[in-house]
């Protein structure tokens, strides 16, 4: 196991994806611990990227709601409970689908947990067809994610369901 990240900020964005990725297989190989490797790669996210928030919601189904229940995360404190196609999150557990939103007060039904969240984006965690988790992180800049994150960052939601499948 990997103990420490090494990254070269400096590196355009693709570039540095491409230098944490393999740092983060060998971070969470041998790991199956779903919530330890979560937390491992918030801190190498929040470590190479500096975004506002970058944390992990799990899903909970129960007799009186389907929820998305606050894991794992680096940043200000988070809402706790986020309701099935509720906000940002939810809207992207609902659709099974990576959203980016540009500016986050203009997303219908927003969840504002931090005032300081500009915009968001949020990847399903899918495991057997189902989404498991996703991953949101906030920047405090507007139209901060692109294209290329959605790409990256859906490579490193499937480290955390490569080993259990």
């Amino acid at each position: 196991m990997a103990e420490q990240i090494f990254i070269n900020n400096s590196l355009p964005l693709k570039e540095r994806y491409e230098d944490l990725i393999p740092q983060l297989k060998a971070l969470v190989s041998g790991e199956d611990d779903m919530v330890a490797n979560a937390a491992n790669i918030c801190a190498a996210l929040k470590e190479t990227f500096g975004w506002l928030w970058i944390g992990f919601y799990f899903v909970k189904n129960t007799e009186a709601a389907r929820q998305l229940v606050l894991g794992p995360f680096q940043g200000p404190v988070a809402c706790t409970r986020i309701d099935f196609n509720k906000g940002v999150c939810g809207t992207a557990w609902a659709n099974r689908e990576t959203l980016i939103v540009d500016n986050v007060d203009l997303f219908p039904g927003h969840i504002a947990c931090n005032s300081l969240s500009r915009s968001e984006i949020v990847v399903p965690v899918i495991q057997h067809n189902s989404v498991i988790a996703v991953l949101d992180i906030d920047s405090h800049k507007l139209s901060a994610f692109t294209e290329t994150d959605a790409h990256y960052l859906e490579k490193i939601v499937n480290l955390l369901t490569d080993g259990l499948r």
